[in-house]
């Protein structure tokens, strides 16, 4: 038994029942860096296998006792990762047969073998054996983070739908709370509008009229929340840009300005766009304003928008600031009665208005009472001394001098009723209330 110096990479055991052939395979492979492991009988390199570590093995085929395809297959049973060659003559076919059938060989070398093409046999199967160890453990390695990964994967899901289902409920809580501010927004725009009406004079106050009549629209056409609280808040503030005004350009119908004061007239949508612009909940409602000026046939300012460019929501509050304010005399010098306005909107439909949003408006428009209420069956219209407790208001609810006294949506109480009575004692007025019952606030909520 023998062994190479310098750093073996491999061990190779070599068996032969003759001395000089395993003399002639130690001088071939003495360059090489292997450790050399000798045996002269099968029985003799078991006992060295089992001993020592063995990369290859390369054995006779002919020898007393256990011949070379016996002890091949030996070692392939108890090693098979153990690589074989057989050294074999002309004569020992047999013996080369069963030892690629039982043994599984990796190769047979005939006798006598040429020496540079014996080193490159074992340099291949070396290699062989190599790229095979290696992938077995990229194979093990594989496994196991497979194995690694699917028990985080598991993990991860449950982790991943506990962490969802907290951010599904987080992000609810915030649309229901984002949709709260926004309601609070359009009563708090509302409020505002009706302390800017205190500039104009009492028949110029046309906010709330206006915001009853984009109200009706959204709730007759179902218009989603988003949508009808921008278009509440544009109606609220859609005149903020006229407060500039001295009184005289107040009092005069637009139609007769002239010069300096039709060019005055003409900045007051983006003068009430660029007062709201630094709040952003009223961002989409400023740029309603800007726009509720021009005309579809695109003559209208300030950017002579043409068609549906406008925005719908522009095109909506022109319907509705026109048709108040023809009946106001603030746009022609007569005034005109309901019906005037609605025949003369209809007439421009096509060069000032959408022509089927004007239709659609004037659908709604003549399903309104004169007071602007939606003609719903569940909506009731009564006084103060008709009004029960648990009642809820459908319109929100304003002094004679325009002041916001109850928003929409609250829900009346027997002291709240009272104080109502006293106000309008105290003001010697007389209040109409738009209500819902009970039972028809309990269905609207459901199918909400």
């Amino acid at each position: 038994m023998a062994m190479l110096e310098n750093g073996p990479v491999a061990t190779l055991l070599l068996v032969d029942d003759e001395e000089n052939i395993l003399n002639s395979l130690r001088r071939v492979l003495r360059h090489e860096p292997y450790r050399l492991l000798l045996a002269t009988s099968g029985e003799a390199a078991l006992d060295v296998f089992e001993q020592q570590p063995v990369d290859l093995v390369i054995s006779d085929a002919r020898m007393p006792g256990m011949d070379g395809a016996s002890l091949l297959a030996t070692i392939q049973r108890r090693r098979p990762e153990c690589l074989r060659i057989l050294l074999t003559g002309y004569a020992d076919i047999g013996t080369t047969v069963k030892a690629i059938n039982e043994g599984q060989i990796y190769r047979y070398i005939s006798k006598p073998w040429e020496d540079d093409e014996l080193r490159l046999i074992i340099r291949q199967a070396l290699a062989f054996q190599n790229s095979e160890r290696e992938r077995e453990r990229l194979e093990q390695l594989t496994r196991q983070q497979n194995a690694a990964l699917q028990e985080l994967n598991s993990t991860l899901e449950e982790r991943i739908q506990s962490r969802t289902a907290e951010l599904e409920e987080t992000a609810d809580m915030l649309d229901l709370a984002y949709a709260e501010l926004r309601r609070s927004y359009v009563t708090a725009t509302e409020v505002f509008a009706n302390l800017v009406n205190q500039r104009l004079s009492k028949d110029r106050q046309t906010n709330t009229q206006v915001v009853a009549l984009i109200k009706g629209y959204a709730e007759h056409y179902g218009l989603d929340e988003r949508t009808s609280n921008d278009l509440a808040m544009a109606a609220a503030l859609y005149n903020l840009g006229k407060l500039t005004w001295d009184d005289r350009l107040l009092a005069m119908p637009s139609d007769v300005l002239y010069k300096e004061d039709r060019a005055r007239y003409r900045e007051y949508p983006q003068l009430g766009e660029s007062l709201l612009m630094a709040l952003e909940p009223v961002q989409n409602a400023s740029s309603l304003i800007r726009h509720h000026q021009e005309r579809w046939d695109g003559n209208g300012f300030p950017d002579k928008l043409e068609g549906e460019a406008i925005p719908f929501g522009s095109r909506l509050l022109k319907l509705a600031v026109d048709f108040i304010e023809l009946q106001r005399g603030m746009i022609l010098e007569r005034r005109l009665n309901r019906d005037e306005a609605l025949l003369l909107q209809k007439k421009f439909a096509g060069r000032l208005y959408d022509p089927e949003l004007c239709t659609r408006f004037m659908e709604v428009c003549t399903t309104l009472a004169p007071d602007l209420a939606l003609a719903d069956a569940s909506i009731l219209i009564l006084d103060t001394r008709r009004v029960e407790p648990g009642m809820v208001l459908a319109r929100n609810l304003h002094a004679e001098n325009g002041m916001l006294l109850l928003n929409e949506g609250k829900a009346l109480t027997q002291p709240l009723i009272n104080k109502l009575i006293a106000f309008e004692s105290s003001e010697g007025a007389r209040y109409t209330l738009f209500v819902r019952k009970p039972d028809a606030t309990a269905q609207v909520g459901i199918l909400k």
